[in-house]
């Protein structure tokens, strides 16, 4: 049975293909979701401009420009957005690079409707349940996480995290000097039935590595800060801050 907050989920379906935008708009639409079909970069900037989605599918090869600065543009307005890449370009940089342009996710044409519809559901279904188990906060070194208001903060500045960012690093703190494999990472954060490539777990970790030390090297003095360590074959550790050299 499809939840409340399903049924009443506003998405954005960027697809130039008239068959395939067909076939999707009607499917979704038979699941209880609200659709708003743009059909080139021109219309996506518009609707993204008047209407606040839960989702975005957005298919990377549009009409009247390029989809990933639609993806760039998508992010930065509507920060709370899931966006869905839609994508017939196979090649692992064209992922990362839509990755990084503020994707949460992605899938390869041709796709299934069903595997579209329960990557949907599952990203819907996070999206419902983003708050944190244990409210509070939490702190290592320089670095605080607000869990109660999903921020993040270095010496008092904040990092401006997009939801898996924040969802990452929050769960690696849960487990804080402990390992916690790909595969447990992949669950918690993006959903117990993933089937997807755990590439869009590696393209999150480098940009949240990357924004935490963007805004440390801006502190007034060195900042601590907690350490994300690459486990080889296995996943993710945070570790507390080196100490400090003489």
């Amino acid at each position: 049975m499809t939840s409340y907050a399903e049924s009443m989920s506003s998405l954005l379906l960027v697809e130039d293909d008239p068959e395939i935008g067909k076939s999707v708009n009607a499917a979704l639409s038979a699941n209880g979701h609200h659709v708003l079909w743009a059909h080139d970069a021109v219309a996506a900037r518009e609707a993204s401009a008047g209407t606040a989605f839960d989702l975005a599918l957005l298919d990377l090869g549009l009409p009247h420009g390029d989809g990933v600065d639609v993806c760039r543009e998508l992010r930065m307005a509507q920060p709370g957005c899931v966006i869905v890449m839609l994508t017939a370009r196979r090649s692992e940089m064209d992922v990362v690079v839509g990755l990084e342009a503020g994707a949460d996710d992605y899938l390869t044409k041709p796709f299934g409707l069903t595997e579209l519809l329960a990557r949907v559901r599952a990203h819907l279904r996070r999206r419902e349940s983003m708050s944190p188990h244990e409210p509070g906060a939490w702190s290592s070194g320089d670095l605080e996480i607000d869990l109660d208001a999903r921020r993040v903060l270095i010496a008092g500045t904040e990092v401006q995290l997009r939801a898996k960012e924040f969802e990452l690093l929050a769960r690696l703190a849960q487990d804080a000097g402990r390992a916690v494999s790909r595969e447990t990472l992949m669950s918690d954060v993006w959903d117990e039935n993933w089937f997807g490539s755990t590439k869009t777990l590696d393209v999150h970790m480098a940009s949240l590595r990357r924004k935490l030390d963007e805004v440390a090297s801006r502190a007034p003095s060195p900042a601590a800060l907690p350490v994300l360590t690459t486990l080889r074959g296995h996943g993710y550790r945070l570790d507390p801050p080196a100490p400090a050299s003489d």
